[in-house]
C-alpha cells in the first residue's frame, strides 16, 4: 500500500470537476482510519500531509518524524484496503536565504523521500521583497529558493513526484488587511520558474484564507474571507498564459460546506487543505469520552500559552485553546495513543463524517477510478 505518485493524481484530475481533499492529520489515532474509510466509500483520491512545523526530523509539534508519519499512514491504508492516496510534504518553508536553513530543509526532504513521500510543497513565499522595483525583482528570492529545493527533490526522489509551490504568504496582513496575490504575481512567478525548468502541478496563493479556525471577539466564526472572484481571475490568467498549473486552496477549516460546494471554482482549485477541523474533532471527542484527559490538555494549553496568546490579541480562553492546542499534541501523544477502544472508535466515526462531507462538497467522488486508469 505505497503512496501513489503525486504527479499521476494531479495530472489525472487536473481537468476534472472535483477537488482533491488533502488532510493534515496532526492527531492520527482514529483519524486516519476514518478518513481512509470515507475515501474508500467515495472512491476518492485523498492526500495525507503534514507541514514542516508539524512533522520534522525532531518531531515538530506533533511528535512525528517523516518515517513515523509515513509508517502509520501506510498501516491505515493496508488496514482499510485503499490504494489511491498521496503522501505530501506540506509547507517546506523557507524563511531566509541562509545556507543553514536550506541545508536543514534538504535534510528533511531526504528523510521524506526515504520514507516514501510522493509529493512536495515548497513554500518560499516569505521571501518577498516588498521594496522591489517590479514584480520579478520582488519574487526573485522566492523563485531562487523554490528552484533550489525542487532540484534537490528531482535529483533524489523517484520519478513522478508531485510539486506544489507558493506565491503570496497565506494569512499575511498589512495596514489595509490581508495581502492578496494578484494575477500578475501568479503568472510572473510561474514564468520565472518555467524559465528555470520548474513546472509545478499546483500553485498556492494568498486569496483571503488563513490557517486554523478564525475567531472574532473570542468566538469561532465561519471563514467567508476567501475571495472567489480573485481566485477565478488568477486561475484564468494562469490558463491564459498557457500553464497547466492548478490552484491549491489552503485554510479551509471554518468554511461552510455549502459555500465550498456552491462557490469554490472546481477545475481551477485542484487541491483543498483541511487540517484544523480534524484536530478539533479529536478534542471534541475527548471532551465527551475522556473528560479527565481533555481537562489536562485544556489546562496545560492555557497555562503554557495563555499569556502569549493574549499578548497577541486572543480574547477568550476558548480562543487561546483553539489557536494553541496544537502544541499539546506532542505533550499528550502517549495518552492519545493509549485511548480506550471506544474513544478511538468515536474519533474514527467523527473523522469519517468530516471527510465524507468534504469529499461530497468537493465533488471528488469517483476520482480514484480516474487516477487508476490514467496513463
Amino acid at each position: 500500500m505505497e503512496a501513489m505518485p503525486g504527479a499521476k493524481a494531479f495530472n489525472a484530475l487536473r481537468d476534472s470537476d472535483g477537488i482533491i481533499l488533502a488532510v493534515n492529520p496532526r492527531v492520527c489515532t482514529g483519524v486516519l482510519d476514518g478518513v481512509f474509510r470515507a475515501a474508500k466509500a467515495n472512491d476518492a483520491v485523498v492526500i495525507f500531509e503534514l507541514a514542516r512545523t508539524e512533522c520534522s526530523l525532531d518531531g515538530g509539534y506533533t511528535g512525528l518524524t517523516p518515517a513515523g508519519f509515513a509508517a502509520i499512514v501506510k498501516h491505515a491504508a493496508e488496514k482499510v484496503g485503499f490504494r489511491e492516496w498521496v503522501l505530501h510534504a506540506d509547507h517546506l518553508t523557507v524563511k531566509s536565504k541562509s545556507r543553514i536553513e536550506m541545508n536543514d530543509l534538504k535534510a528533511l526532504v531526504d528523510a521524506q523521500i526515504d520514507a516514501g513521500y510522493t509529493s512536495f510543497a515548497v513554500d518560499a513565499s516569505f521571501l518577498y521583497a516588498g521594496n522591489a522595483l517590479d514584480t520579478r525583482e520582488a519574487l526573485e528570492d522566492n523563485a531562487a529558493a523554490t528552484v533550489e529545493i525542487f532540484e534537490h527533490v528531482s535529483e533524489n526522489a523517484p520519478r513522478g513526484f508531485g510539486l506544489e509551490v507558493e506565491v503570496g504568504e497565506i494569512g499575511k496582513k498589512n495596514g489595509q488587511g490581508l495581502v492578496l496575490t494578484s494575477p500578475e504575481e501568479a503568472v510572473t512567478f510561474l514564468e520565472m520558474l518555467g524559465e528555470r525548468g520548474v513546472r509545478p502541478h499546483l500553485l498556492a496563493i494568498a486569496n483571503g484564507s488563513s490557517h486554523g479556525t478564525p475567531y472574532a471577539h473570542g468566538k469561532p466564526v465561519e471563514q467567508l474571507s476567501i475571495d472567489i472572484p480573485l481566485t477565478r481571475r488568477v486561475a484564468q490568467a494562469i490558463r491564459g498564459a498557457g500553464f497547466p498549473t492548478r490552484l491549491a486552496q489552503h485554510g479551509i477549516t471554518g468554511t461552510p460546506l455549502s459555500f465550498i460546494e456552491e462557490q469554490f471554482p472546481r477545475g481551477d482549485i485542484l487541491k483543498g487543505n483541511v487540517g484544523t477541523a480534524f484536530m478539533n474533532l479529536v478534542w471534541e471527542s475527548l471532551a465527551e469520552k475522556e473528560p479527565a484527559l481533555y481537562k489536562r490538555v485544556y489546562d496545560w494549553t492555557l497555562s503554557t500559552y495563555g499569556k502569549e496568546a493574549r499578548d497577541k490579541g486572543a480574547e477568550s480562553d476558548a480562543e487561546v485553546f483553539g489557536k494553541y492546542s496544537k502544541h499539546a499534541i506532542r505533550q499528550f501523544k502517549p495518552d492519545v495513543e493509549a485511548l480506550k477502544p471506544a474513544s478511538v472508535a468515536d474519533i474514527e466515526a467523527r473523522a469519517f463524517a468530516v471527510a465524507d462531507a468534504h469529499f461530497k462538497a468537493f465533488h471528488s467522488q469517483g476520482s480514484a477510478e480516474k487516477a487508476r486508469v490514467f496513463k
